[in-house]
């Protein structure tokens, strides 16, 4: 039985499917392909005057971000990545006064990989271990000093979809210490409130975009800036960081800078994908996909995953979950460990279920035009993938 919201979503034929790739990949509304449209038919209408309108469908998308972080006045700059925003923030940073980076051993391959490149060229780079993740801010705070100049930590680990609590405490700690504290929201957004201030985390900077949970697609990263880095010069800066400086006579020796958040802007880009998220951002609310809403719908999608998968009586040597921590801990997906997580993952798209692996995680994904149905052939679908595998 097909999931009454999966006749907005036709074209990616969410109701045939089973797409257990909702933390990964979401399919897009129908409604995605006006946006498309749209962009198209401005480019060949205005032809270089499309540029108002596209900054436009930019300020939209910023407002939606803001309606997310439930903060009306932020600062938001806008990148095809979220490596391209934090690569900016990471060049504004005193890395020769402060040349010490504090993050986890549980950060997504964008921070995980830049981060230790720039550990090999010299920059002290602490890696606290993820788990625990109810003392995980604890010990992030502990790692803080005078020496460091930015906490880059997600908001939802991404292998395991564990919520970290406490952040306001590092925030605590890094505005004691004059550090920076970058959260990666990207697993939050979308699938849980994430208000900044009733966070604690009104000083940090947010990355995030909407590949996952909202539906967004390619293209569509942001990093709110808060109030203190609107002054802040990136050495890695594109021309639009510019812009409110254009009429500006240029001082050969010294790079201008545009105000607030565009301080952090890039370069010319491809705005096809602003006028699709613009569209999505609206299919949303009119379909009253709140992040309260959304977030009942995933702990419920989740919880039903959970029940179904310990039913099937797996062995632990082949697949277990933690049980030992409540599942309103958790955020949009669920996560079971498994040796064989990757064989698991190809066995059930052999079957035509869709869902990934980490390393020894493999990783089960609702969205909120999945059924229940859905859900139960899925997990039924695992249950002849574990028994399928050949044991020792």
């Amino acid at each position: 039985m097909a999931n009454p919201l999966a006749a907005h979503y036709e074209r990616f034929r969410v109701a045939e499917r089973l797409l257990l790739t909702g933390h990964s990949h979401q399919a897009w509304p129908d409604v995605a392909l006006e946006g498309q449209i749209e962009a198209f038919d401005d480019a060949a209408r205005l032809i270089d005057d499309k540029w108002e309108r596209a900054f436009a469908k930019a300020e939209e998308v910023r407002e939606g971000f803001r309606r997310l972080l439930a903060d009306p006045g932020a600062e938001i700059a806008l990148g095809a990545s979220t490596h391209d925003l934090v690569l900016r923030l990471l060049s504004a940073l005193d890395l020769r006064g402060r040349p010490r980076l504090v993050t986890t051993d549980g950060e997504f391959h964008t921070l995980r990989r830049q981060l230790a490149r720039l550990a090999e060229e010299g920059i002290e780079l602490v890696r606290v271990p993820a788990e625990p993740a109810d003392t995980l801010a604890e010990r992030l705070a502990a790692a803080v000093d005078e020496r460091t100049a930015a906490v880059l930590v997600s908001a939802v680990l991404f292998e395991t979809a564990r919520i970290v609590p406490g952040l306001d405490a590092v925030a605590v700690a890094c505005a004691r210490t004059g550090t920076e504290l970058v959260v990666d929201a990207y697993h939050a957004l979308g699938a849980m409130p994430f208000g900044l201030a009733e966070r604690g985390l009104s000083d940090a900077w947010v990355l995030g975009g909407g590949y996952k949970y909202l539906q967004l697609g390619e293209g569509n990263c942001f990093l709110r800036v808060p109030a203190h880095g609107c002054e802040m010069r990136p050495a890695i800066t594109g021309w639009y960081a510019e812009f409110g400086a254009l009429t500006d006579e240029h001082d050969a020796n010294r790079v201008a800078y545009g105000r607030g958040a565009e301080r952090f802007a890039g370069s010319t880009y491809d705005p096809t994908s602003h006028y699709r998220a613009a569209r999505v951002m609206r299919f949303f609310a009119e379909q009253g996909l709140t992040p309260d809403r959304l977030r009942q719908s995933y702990r419920r999608q989740v919880e039903l995953l959970a029940e179904r998968v310990d039913a099937l009586g797996a062995p632990d040597d082949v697949v277990t979950r933690d049980r030992q921590t409540p599942l309103d801990r958790y955020g949009a997906f669920l996560a079971l460990r498994s040796p064989v997580a990757g064989e698991l993952r190809a066995a059930l798209a052999q079957r035509g279920v869709l869902a990934d692996s980490r390393g020894p995680w493999l990783r089960l994904g609702p969205a909120p035009y999945v059924s229940d149905e859905q859900l139960d052939a899925a997990v039924g679908l695992l249950g002849e993938a574990i028994r399928s595998l050949p044991r020792a």
